[in-house]
């Protein structure tokens, strides 16, 4: 069996390799990546390094291995449509076509979904569409964006209605300061992609629920919460995720029963909506990012393709046999008996460039890792490469991800940790992910809201 891996320079693709490389059908994995990655390349038969956005070249090399299925790991390969192109050569893939994927790389066409097809989970939102690009125009533009910003009581979420690696999304009293802000930030959404998504702003505690997906078919895996600020505290410029935990039981500590099971039930219904919206099956990775509130939960987002740090927690905990789960999404026979995770909790702390997100001024300087590993952790590379003299090198981002693996949360940020702490050069990470501590707030914030 041959597997067709499109990587870009996240450990999110080295979770999946590792994943794949623990099938009992010991695929010839040939992975197709943005960066040259030091954990892929030890699992992969062929790893090679190119632009993953050149389709042509992408399907030349998809000609040449005839592999049995394709996996696209980042968002702009899926959103782009890459997904149709494999499969139009006879290559099925784990991933949505350009249609099915604007469940991400279109925020209107979400919330627009959500309301055809009555999914009451959305916040108030309007979706805002470029009318011209006259003076008069523009100035009724900034007129309607003040008015629905007013309209909401200053509280909101200006979002970009594109791809946008994770950064188009900005908040009021975060970001914003003001009315007028929101509106010169939607006006410059408008300029680059020509709609802009503004909503309501929730207060709550965030989460996410990823499921695989066949069409209809739905096999959920536990829920996870991620740390998007890049310090500790919840501090600083938001980035691709600094850390993430789930729990044993599969839920999170600050999530009642109903919670869950709502976000479960959410995730069928939009399935079942692309489904019939779309005309076609959506076969992949659903990532539903949800936010308990005072009176239940709501939809933030959807992603088209695993979380990153997401996949560094899950993955390590599936027994299940990855490559038929895949095999399984791909021919329409997806169960939930097939899906099967360990009852344990993991931490996850990504190891990053000390002036990251700020700046990429430690790019290419050396660190150390240590060796060897305890049993209950488990490591991902992501932005970082080797020398040749197999010394590791930093990128400017989110270099390696340190999994902890335990019974408990405590246990398993306690493994995560120590080996953190081991690691030399010029990096950081944030101590108080999966901490007692950061984990009460998430908790007491729940019990306010709800009390």
């Amino acid at each position: 069996m041959k597997v067709l891996l499109i990587a870009g320079t996240t450990a999110r693709e080295h979770a999946i390799a590792d994943a794949l490389s623990r099938s009992r059908h010991k695929p010839e994995i040939i992975a197709l990546c943005a960066s040259p990655n030091p954990g892929i390349r030890a699992v992969a038969a062929r790893q090679e390094v190119m632009n993953i956005m050149d389709f042509p070249r992408v399907l030349d090399i998809a000609k040449e291995v005839k592999p049995d299925f394709a996996i696209i790991g980042p968002d702009d390969p899926i959103g782009s449509g890459l997904a149709d192109e494999l499969e139009a050569i006879g290559v099925p893939c784990v991933a949505p076509k350009k249609s099915l994927a604007r469940i991400e790389s279109s925020k209107g066409f979400t919330r627009d979904l959500l309301a055809k097809f009555g999914i009451d989970a959305s916040p108030k939102f309007r979706v805002f569409s470029r009318t011209g690009n006259s003076i008069g125009a523009l100035a009724e533009e900034k007129k309607s964006l003040h008015a629905y910003l007013t309209e909401l009581g200053g509280d909101f979420v200006v979002k970009y209605d594109a791809l946008k690696g994770g950064k188009g999304v900005k908040l009021s009293g975060e970001h914003l300061a003001t009315i007028e802000d929101g509106v010169d930030y939607a006006i410059e959404c408008l300029n680059e992609c020509g709609r802009t998504v503004i909503e309501e702003k929730l207060v709550g505690v965030e989460f996410s629920l990823l499921s695989f997906v066949s069409g209809t078919q739905v096999a959920d895996m536990p829920a996870v919460q991620d740390h998007k600020r890049a310090h500790e505290r919840d501090l600083g410029a938001n980035t691709g995720g600094m850390g993430t935990y789930t729990d044993a039981d599969h839920s999170l500590p600050f999530l009642a029963p109903a919670d869950l099971e709502k976000a479960k039930e959410i995730n069928r219904q939009v399935a079942a909506a692309l489904m019939e919206e779309c005309g076609e099956a959506y076969k992949g990775i659903l990532y539903g990012g949800f936010i308990a509130v005072k009176d239940g939960i709501r939809v933030i987002e959807y992603n088209a393709r695993f979380g990153d740090p997401e996949a560094l927690n899950l993955l390590p905990l599936l027994r299940s046999d990855f490559v038929d789960i895949c095999l399984a999404i791909i021919r329409g026979e997806l169960r939930d008996d097939l899906v099967s995770f360990a009852n344990k909790a993991t931490v996850c702390k990504y190891v990053t460039a000390q002036s990251y997100p700020e700046s990429k001024k430690e790019k290419g300087q050396p660190f150390t890792l240590p060796s060897p590993l305890p049993s209950d952790v488990r490591l991902f590379y992501g932005d970082a490469t080797e020398g040749p003299d197999g010394t590791l090198l930093l990128g400017g981002s989110r270099a390696v991800g340190i999994v902890g693996i335990g019974d408990t949360i405590e246990l398993a940020e306690r493994a995560a940790q120590s080996v953190c702490e081991q690691i030399r050069g010029p990096v950081r990470y944030r101590r108080d992910i999966g901490t007692k501590k950061l984990i009460g707030q998430r908790i007491e914030m729940m019990k306010q809201l709800r009390s």
